[in-house]
């Protein structure tokens, strides 16, 4: 058999707990992960909670990039909302710098923005949605999402860094979009 030229990278969402509410075993996945999506307040994470993830990621050398999403603590960033572009982008600016703020105490480098739950799904079928939530993104910073999208459409148009990525544990729509319960 020929070497493996390329590593399939595995991403996970981490720190989607809030106050004593754990959510995941966040501690058990990390020997087997290569990249963390950190929960940044809004659908899960607190402060404390998102202090401990950044740390425990550093320990072991796992990248580290924002997970926002909608303003949605008791539905977990799964309800869709109707917001204007600028809230839009304001609420990316104010979760990636919350969790940038963590990363910089801790000396480490922001490495993507990831977008949570319905946000991600509404990106990939609305392009307004996904070129305002790409304003909000920090110049140099990819962002993970669908191909074929309007999510890698709006990257390309906003001249975002779009690293695409597949779900081994979603269901998929026979249109090749993600089924997001």
């Amino acid at each position: 058999m020929a070497p493996i030229k390329y590593k399939a990278l595995i991403n996970v969402d981490l720190g989607e707990g809030y106050g004593n509410l754990k959510c995941g075993p966040d501690e058990e996945i990390l020997p087997l992960i290569d990249i963390a999506n950190v929960a940044c307040g809004f659908h899960s994470g607190d402060p404390l909670i998102m202090a401990s993830t950044v740390r425990a990621c550093k320990a072991r050398d796992i990248l580290i990039g924002a997970h926002p999403g909608l303003p949605d603590l008791q539905g977990f960033g799964r309800r869709e909302m109707k917001l204007s572009p600028e809230e839009l982008t304001a609420i990316t600016i104010y979760q990636v710098g919350a969790l940038k703020g963590f990363l910089d105490a801790e000396g480490v480098k922001l490495n993507h923005v990831k977008p949570h739950g319905v946000l991600y799904g509404m990106m990939c079928r609305d392009l307004e949605v996904a070129k305002a939530v790409m304003r909000g993104v920090p110049s140099g910073v990819p962002v993970f999402g669908l191909a074929g999208t309007k999510m890698e459409e709006a990257a390309k148009e906003e001249g975002v860094e779009f690293w695409a990525e597949m779900y081994g544990d979603v269901k998929y729509s026979p249109d090749g979009m993600l089924v997001i319960d």
